[in-house]
């Protein structure tokens, strides 16, 4: 079993190193890792949502139901169960596999991507998911010079991207020995973290850290009522706690705070990509110490974090944060510089 999931393991990241060469000079790591892993959700999505309805099917009774074959304005009565349940909508032309397919010819596609991006976060609007779509395909700019300086040019590394993700052995999600989409996600993030000038921590701790912190939480714990890192980044730390305990016993969900808005676009994403479901996990976006977003009735049982120690923060010079139940029993604030 182990070296199955080696042998799956290393064909993605071969793949992955396969897109980065075909789209190497125009794009730098760093804005090459949010093109990857915004089509890399893109697909996954999509899939989810065709595997979900296209299962529901085959339950009651239609073994040949295929959603990414319905017309818009079939599967359009399905939009407000669909966004209930799932958090969003795709109508069968705008998922994943159909735009792939007519891209070669498509001599729209970056506006057709751009749409469909658009529409997705759109279907989530007013509802209970809206805030975990919001902004999550803000960072792939497929209008961006870096893809080319013509839009044919753009559109020619367009089709290359959802060539190269669609021809990802991602299986079905639940099928593979490896956790596929995380696990395509946590290689770019090691792969790109260190890049741009940009420091590794800020976005990603690494496995064995996170491992380590999340083994010596659990001590004794077969089950958390849910875990809260106020440092999110991309959330590997919260995820660690899926993995070793199973996501199931994380009863009540994720929860997370990050200040960088880039960061926090990819620790959602991250859920998603580890098939976390949106009513499973609360990241909310703004400065932990000054604005902690996560005031609860029910203490968190498990707390970890990897945070920025070295980061400046406004401290003495805010009096009126003596008054804030976390920091006033020592009566005393930090300096602005610890």
């Amino acid at each position: 079993m182990d070296n199955k999931k080696e042998v799956e393991r290393a064909e993605l990241h071969r793949a992955i190193w396969q897109i980065a060469n075909d789209l190497r000079g125009s794009v730098d790591g760093w804005d090459f890792k949010q093109y990857v892993l915004g089509t890399l959700f893109y697909r996954y999505i999509s899939e989810k949502l065709t595997n979900y309805l296209n299962a529901e099917a085959r339950e009651a009774g239609d073994a040949d139901f295929d959603y990414a074959v319905l017309s818009d304005a079939e599967a359009e009565t399905e939009r407000e169960s669909l966004v209930t349940e799932q958090g969003y909508f795709i109508p069968p032309s705008e998922l994943f596999a159909n735009v792939r397919r007519n891209a070669p010819t498509n001599e729209n596609l970056n506006e057709t991507l751009e749409r469909v991006f658009h529409n997705i976060e759109r279907s989530a609007a007013g509802t209970a998911s809206e805030g975990d779509l919001a902004g999550l395909f803000e960072d792939l700019d497929v209008n961006s010079n870096k893809l080319g300086a013509t839009v044919a040019e753009r559109n020619a590394k367009l089709v290359k991207l959802l060539n190269g993700i669609g021809d990802m052995s991602l299986g079905h999600y639940q099928d593979n020995t490896i956790d596929a989409f995380g696990d395509a996600y946590e290689f770019l993030m090691g792969m790109y973290a260190s890049n741009a000038g940009k420091s590794g921590g800020e976005y990603y701790t690494p496995q064995e850290v996170s491992e380590l912190l999340t083994r010596l939480t659990v001590i004794g714990k077969t089950q958390v009522n849910k875990v809260y890192d106020p440092a999110c980044g991309s959330g590997s730390l919260l995820l660690k706690f899926a993995k070793i305990l199973g996501k199931d016993n994380v009863r009540n969900g994720f929860y997370g705070q990050e200040v960088n808005i880039t960061t926090y676009n990819l620790c959602r994403i991250n859920m998603f990509l580890h098939d976390i479901n949106f009513d499973d996990f609360d990241i909310a976006r703004g400065d932990t110490l000054t604005d902690p977003q996560h005031w609860d009735d029910e203490p968190f049982e498990a707390i970890v974090s990897n945070p920025p120690y070295s980061i400046r923060w406004a401290g003495k010079d805010n009096p009126l944060l003596i008054n804030d139940p976390r920091f006033a029993p020592a009566g005393v604030l930090a300096p602005p510089s610890k």
